[in-house]
């Protein structure tokens, strides 16, 4: 887990998001993002669906302490902005317990924690409202939406300043190997107008303009 992991926060979002254009995967978690550019985070979901607390009261986040390391916790609020789901209480024990970081279909509060401690929260927005008694988690590990990005248990999610996307775990060896390939690409167009060339020749030598198209499904032969 570690080494995918690194390979994905080495490969960045930004190419991880052409791959999965490529390859045909819906993965891009438009309008969350962190609250430095320089957070970023690696790691299998570890998901949590939330609802509006209704009659029956019940708890915000008691499911903390069952996230296992390296793990990161996403929240799906249906995109709501007027009820946290996250708290500088959550993020000290996320970040004392080696939880990769937190992804919130909604909002957080208590913001200046999550960045003295440098542990990445990555949300639509901040404020001060709290959740208690107004909304309340109803079911872990199952499977939610993200920004209308479907995310199930285990699938890889990846953030950094350019944003979140998640990875489906069945595609996660796909992607890494696109990815690459791109940032390789892209690399070979840097050090080319870095020694002098033309940007038009150095992408097209490098195959720029396919970089991200989809894919040609490959023949099978039966």
């Amino acid at each position: 887990m570690e080494d995918v992991a690194a390979r994905l926060k080495a490969i960045g979002v930004t190419s991880l998001s052409d791959a999965l254009d490529r390859l045909g995967i819906d993965g891009q978690c438009l309008g969350i993002m962190g609250f430095t550019r320089e957070m970023s985070f690696a790691g299998p979901a570890f998901t949590v669906r939330m609802v509006p607390v209704g009659q029956t009261g019940g708890s915000v986040g008691d499911y903390i302490d069952d996230v296992k390391p390296g793990q990161v916790v996403v929240l799906d609020n249906n995109g709501r902005l007027d009820a946290t789901v996250w708290g500088d209480i959550l993020t000290l024990v996320a970040h004392l317990n080696g939880i990769a970081g937190t992804v919130i279909d909604g909002v957080c509060r208590d913001v200046g924690r999550s960045i003295q401690l440098d542990y990445p929260v990555f949300a639509r927005a901040n404020t001060m409202r709290t959740g208690k008694d107004r909304v309340t988690a109803d079911a872990y590990n199952v499977t939610i939406q993200v920004a209308g990005v479907r995310v199930s248990p285990g699938d890889w999610v990846v953030g950094d300043g350019d944003g979140v996307v998640c990875i489906p775990s069945d595609a996660i060896e796909g992607i890494l190997h696109t990815a690459e390939k791109i940032e390789a690409a892209e690399q070979k167009i840097r050090d080319a107008v870095q020694a002098g060339s033309r940007l038009d020749e150095a992408r097209a030598k490098a195959g720029y303009h396919s970089l991200q198209s989809r894919a040609e499904p490959q023949a099978r032969n039966d």
